[in-house]
């Protein structure tokens, strides 16, 4: 099919429909809050109904963000299976931590799939009714994680619907993967058609006629044709047809199923409306209007978001994946990453015109040009966009604003004064005191280090006072010291090029990067600046000390455990366990580097590192795996023993690990002899880290990184 002209945009207005929809949902999700409960309580739901500093992760967004990712990770080994998504749930989930709802083999769907999958039952038997049993295959998640597969198949309702139900079949069958076919081929044809009734008609042409997930959509679109007005007069029909008490399980799809579809009727395409509806119908809410809103986000476009409950999101979503640095989600590059995708596995059709193939080449073109992994760059060119920057003053105000050549951020200076200064600023990384909650664990490792270099360009508009300096700056988030570049006057109508190279932080994280406000002189500063080419590039060197690091969202700063038991321990961080435990930290996108640690094993054995980790599942790994014995392991799905070597070590005595990553080759020494020099072309990039694959315990010391080439 060819791809729609504004594809970006809608795949951005998609991603905020469901942020938008989950974020006003969550706070009035079962089973406390039921539908009397939520009506007389809250009324007519017109806004969000909780304030959140920062809305914490939730597994609505874990999963579609995360499950896509089959695509990169095995999409280009020729067709991809349901097993590969199954794999894909494993490599990027830490084991009963965040993510999903741990709620026991047999009551929680995702966990009783999880542990399938993990005992070595391969999707779709995972998730299969023959497995599990009806009532745990068809609950509400075969259709909450699928929203990126529609969103990567534009206008293409059966391949959507085809992926989407393969993404359903790893945790759900008959019903649930039915709802995983239906919501991702409304999505896909949402590109097409704004219209709500040939949206839902569409899709439920991608389901059986015979199933019970089609007899409540028939039931609730012949409903909404006698009743058009009142959505509460349905969901009053739905609670007596189609209630909780006539399905088995703690959230089963079919009841949600007709509150999506009488949220997207009777919101009539209007997103706020449709999930502000969903909302007040109760059941499951976050998960109803976050798919919904993912379809009337993509059906309106950019201009159907309201800004009033676009701007507290502010471009940004937490994650709780094993990998720290993709858990921080700006959701305009997130966009770009997921079009990009979508050109990738959507080639273009036989026959289709010059036209089209010009544009598609043109976004691909931008988008090739755009898309960043490693390193930030923020043009600010989507309507809206802020990148998720921020400001500690009500002395700016931040927007989005067109310049020639695409966007820019506005920054709106409102009579500051001298000596108050105030900073627009970026945060690559988050602490537990970020946030209101701690829903479902999110868990990161900062995006920029020492050593790389931040740019920008700004531009300033002076309307009255003197005249305004700027400041590049960085902060560390141990004792929050501002780590500041030289103070630059900004001359009105003249693009001032910034660049700071991000000094040390020793051993700390950076959770701050921007630039910093000041006047020059004594008058009060009117006027504003304009932003744009943000980008921190370049190869990092930093440090991780242990003592300048806290046990947070079930984890230790900066980076993620899986499995064990990990504490800290003055300056160093102890791990212990019965079997295979990880603490993940530095870039997911990391290729080149010399990583270097110590460690102390204190019982047992299997003491080690990891490096180009790409998560649970695949990386390399070098362990103390038995007395007098090294062992070099790559993990690719299993555990591979690729070399084992006599080394004499003892309980107590201290070790030093080092590693140079460089290219293909891999090199290991430990206390300065090199053990292994290996080549290897498995995995090019990927996260560090320290691991135990056996019983015992170790103590890790201060980590030391260099980057020795630069990413994308």
């Amino acid at each position: 099919m060819p791809i729609p002209r504004n594809y970006l945009e809608k795949v951005y207005a998609g991603l905020l429909g469901k942020c938008i929809g989950i974020r006003i949902g969550a706070p009035v999700e079962p089973t406390i809050w039921t539908y009397d409960r939520i009506r007389k309580t809250y009324g007519d739901i017109r806004s969000y109904v909780k304030d959140y500093r920062l809305f914490a992760a939730d597994d609505d967004f874990n999963g579609p963000a995360f499950f896509i990712r089959a695509l990169v990770d095995h999409g280009g080994k020729g067709e991809l299976k349901a097993a590969d998504i199954g794999r894909t749930w494993l490599n990027y989930t830490r084991e009963e931590k965040g993510f999903y709802w741990w709620g026991g083999y047999g009551r929680s769907t995702e966990h009783t799939a999880y542990l399938n999958l993990a005992s070595g039952l391969e999707a779709p038997a995972s998730g299969s009714i023959a497995t599990n049993g009806a009532a745990i295959a068809e609950q509400i998640g075969g259709q909450i994680f699928v929203d990126t597969w529609g969103l990567v198949f534009p206008a293409n309702i059966e391949k959507a619907a085809h992926y989407g139900g393969m993404a359903a079949s790893v945790s759900h069958d008959g019903n649930g993967m039915f709802g995983g076919r239906f919501i991702a081929a409304a999505i896909s044809r949402a590109f097409e058609t704004s219209d709500p009734g040939e949206i839902v008609g569409s899709a439920l042409s991608m389901i059986p006629a015979d199933s019970e997930y089609a007899r409540v959509v028939r039931a609730v679109v012949a409903f909404h044709s006698d009743h058009r007005q009142d959505f509460r007069s349905c969901m009053d029909f739905l609670i007596s047809e189609f209630g909780y008490d006539r399905y088995p399980g703690v959230c089963h799809i079919i009841p949600n199923a007709g509150v999506c579809i009488l949220a997207l009727l009777y919101g009539a395409g209007e997103l706020s409306r449709t999930v502000e509806i969903a909302t007040m119908c109760g059941w499951d809410t976050d998960c109803n209007a976050g798919n919904v809103g993912t379809i009337v986000g993509v059906a309106g476009g950019l201009e159907g978001v309201d800004e009033r409950y676009r701007a507290p999101m502010n471009d940004f979503f937490a994650c709780s994946s094993i990998a720290g640095s993709l858990n921080i989600v700006d959701l305009p590059s997130f966009s770009r990453q997921l079009a990009l995708l979508g050109l990738r596995f959507n080639p273009a059709p036989a026959g289709e015109s010059a036209p089209e193939l010009f544009l598609r080449e043109e976004l691909g073109k931008a988008l090739a040009a755009t898309v960043s992994y490693r390193e930030l760059r923020f043009d600010f060119a989507l309507p809206g966009s802020t990148h998720g920057f921020r400001t500690d003053s009500n002395s700016l105000r931040l927007a989005n604003a067109r310049v020639e050549g695409g966007g820019a951020l506005e920054i709106l200076v409102d009579r500051l004064v001298r000596g108050a200064e105030a900073s627009a600023y970026f945060k690559p990384f988050y602490r537990r005191e970020d946030f209101d909650d701690e829903r479902y664990s999110p868990a990161f490792t900062a995006l920029v280090h020492p050593g790389q270099t931040m740019r920008m360009s700004l531009l300033c508009e002076a309307w009255s006072g003197s005249s305004l300096a700027a400041i590049p700056y960085a902060r560390e988030t141990w004792g929050k010291r501002m780590l500041e570049g030289p103070t630059r006057e900004l001359l009105p109508g003249v693009w001032t090029q910034f660049e700071y190279v991000l000094p040390d932080a020793e051993g700390a994280s950076i959770d701050q990067i921007g630039i910093r406000f000041d006047v020059l002189g004594g008058e009060k500063y009117l006027g504003k600046v304009l932003m744009r080419d943000f980008s921190v590039t370049g190869k990092a060197r930093y440090a991780i000390d242990f003592s300048k690091q806290a046990l947070e969202f079930a984890t230790v700063t900066p980076g993620t455990t899986n499995r064990g038991f990990w504490e800290i321990e003055g300056s160093s961080l102890l791990g212990m366990s019965v079997g295979r435990a990880e603490f993940y930290t530095g870039n997911y996108y990391s290729g080149d580097y010399l990583f270097s640690t110590s460690i102390t094993p204190l019982a047992g054995e299997g003491h080690g590192i990891l490096f180009r980790a790409k998560g649970a599942m695949m990386g390399y790994a070098v362990v103390l795996s038995a007395p007098g014995r090294v062992a070099f392991l790559k993990n690719d799905h299993r555990l591979i023993l690729v070399q084992e070597k006599g080394f004499e070590w003892k309980l107590g005595e201290r070790h030093e690990f080092q590693v140079t990553a460089l290219g293909s080759r891999l090199v290991v020494e430990i206390d300065g002899r090199t053990i292994f020099d290996l080549t290897d072309e498995s995995f090019a990039t990927g996260m560090i880290g320290l691991c135990r694959t056996a019983r015992g315990r170790c103590l890790f010391g201060r980590l030391e990184i260099e980057e020795l080439s630069e990413g994308r």
